[in-house]
């Protein structure tokens, strides 16, 4: 406060005038963070109006896309259980949809057997030259989509996990034989895989095999897993796979056979990427859940 009678220096003038601008400077920083709050209020209800919208916009989609594939699963479901069903080139075209749309999810690989030998019977009692080839041609066409399929499983597989590749010798007689063993380590787990070759079908292009799979286990000691199982090309490693310790898989995929050998190829992947028919056991999940929680400790 300014004294009487004191005659008003230069500070005294600064003053009076600066005595108003603080009400001034205060309702105008008042103002200012009302503006600010109240903007940053519209962004965020508009980014969760924006969010809700997409994702009931997502749902409405799946929706949508699970009723359109109900529909083409029951329809063509139905058509390979039909008695009466005689075209081949029918089935054929059929079970290459399915494989395309719904080999995560189904395991395909029985309707592949089936309709491979009604091609087979077929064109063993063919009455001519140009109907072997077309039956030949539904051979190569159910391979190829099963390798594709299996090709675009892989892919997705080998980018988590850990493969390896071993040929199979068939210009003798490979019966009997011992393939190199391979170790692969897949999240600080370290597995052991023997392939010992039982049996090779020449004529339907299968390998029987004795797969021996060991892991080491702090707690319960060394691990070992043996099976014995049949590889065509209508094996799908997502579907076709072996559970091995630490909620881990095992798939064996035959890439390629020829009258001079047959490559198969190993792939070892977490659990989580098998497909959805595949559920995890409730032990694996507690156990997972149990790692996951030491590990953040």
């Amino acid at each position: 406060m300014i004294e009487e009678g004191r005659p008003k220096d230069h500070w005294d003038k600064v003053q009076i005038i600066l005595a108003p601008m603080g009400g001034l400077l205060t309702a105008i920083a008042i103002a200012m963070f009302g503006f600010i709050t109240s903007n940053k209020l519209d962004q965020r209800q508009a980014l969760e109006t924006n969010t809700r919208l997409y994702s009931e916009l997502m749902s409405r989609r799946e929706e949508s896309e699970s009723a359109l594939r109900k529909d083409m699963l029951v329809s063509i479901i139905s058509s390979f259980l039909n008695p009466n069903r005689t075209d081949l080139n029918d089935d054929v075209l059929r079970l290459e949809l399915l494989a395309h749309n719904f080999h995560e999810s189904l395991n395909l690989k029985p309707l592949f057997l089936d309709l491979m030998r009604r091609i087979k019977r077929a064109e063993a009692a063919a009455p001519s030259a140009t109907k072997k080839a077309e039956y030949a041609e539904y051979t190569e066409r159910l391979e190829g989509v099963a390798r594709e399929i299996a090709r675009k499983q892989m892919i997705v597989l080998e980018g988590v996990g850990k493969r390896f590749d071993r040929t199979i010798d068939l210009s003798g007689d490979p019966d009997g034989t011992s393939l190199e063993t391979a170790v692969m380590t897949l999240d600080s787990v370290q597995t052991n895989f023997s392939i010992d070759v039982v049996q090779v079908d020449r004529v339907n292009r299968e390998v029987l095999v004795s797969v021996s799979i060991e892991t080491p286990d702090p707690a319960q000691g060394r691990q070992t897993k043996v099976a014995t199982f049949t590889v065509s090309f209508f094996d799908f490693p997502m579907i076709d796979n072996l559970r091995i310790a630490h909620g881990q898989r095992c798939a064996l995929v035959l890439t390629n056979f020829s009258d001079q050998s047959a490559e198969l190829t190993a792939v070892l992947f977490p659990g989580a990427y098998a497909s959805l028919k595949e559920k995890p056991y409730y032990n694996e999940v507690i156990q997972s859940v149990l790692n996951a929680s030491h590990a953040q400790r």
